[in-house]
């Protein structure tokens, strides 16, 4: 792909890279506030959020790990598969960690749904799932996070992480796909 391919993609910048990076940093500070002295573990869905857990956990002022899953329902598409596929895990016991799903966007709600009910039966001292993006107009299933940074409308976005076919994710803002 060229770079005015790349760049005729880019219908509209919805959010900033500075809304972002305020967004990131108050929720790095409401953490480190609230698990002071608990052993959190910030798990990341990849592979889009990576870009959200890499500037997260670095506005965390406590100590935390990090974990990594993968789980799938796009593909090469731009609409949900509608099928879950696990495909890395976690190592660690989550047992003895307050468990922070750190999530790109909850769009049908499908994906966070079955990964949130595999790491409950795994006994979490806690759970949470905190995400960049909420898109709540297009649930399928009963699923809301516990944090949404952004509630955005049935758009389907890229950058800061997310992609259409691979492409996009090093966008520093978010941005309607065209």
């Amino acid at each position: 792909m060229t770079k005015n391919e790349f760049n005729s993609h880019i219908k509209e910048v919805l959010i900033s890279e500075k809304e972002i990076a305020d967004a990131v940093a108050e929720l790095g500070r409401k953490i480190s506030d609230s698990y002071d002295g608990n052993p959190i573990l910030l798990v990341s869905i990849l592979k889009g959020s990576f870009i959200f857990l890499s500037d997260l956990c670095r506005a965390v002022t406590v100590p935390c790990e990090i974990g990594f899953m993968c789980a799938k329902s796009y593909y090469q598409d731009t609409v949900s598969s509608g099928v879950v596929n696990i495909t890395m895990d976690l190592e660690q016991d989550i047992s003895k960690y307050h468990v922070i799903i750190v999530e790109d966007i909850v769009d049908t709600g499908r994906t966070l749904n079955d990964v949130v009910n595999l790491l409950k039966s795994r006994n979490p001292l806690s759970l949470q799932v905190f995400t960049l993006l909420d898109k709540p107009s297009r649930r399928t299933v009963e699923f809301d996070p516990d944090i949404a940074l952004f509630t955005i409308p049935d758009l389907f976005v890229i950058g800061y992480g997310l992609d259409c076919g691979e492409h996009f994710r090093n966008l520093p803002y978010i941005a309607e796909y065209n």
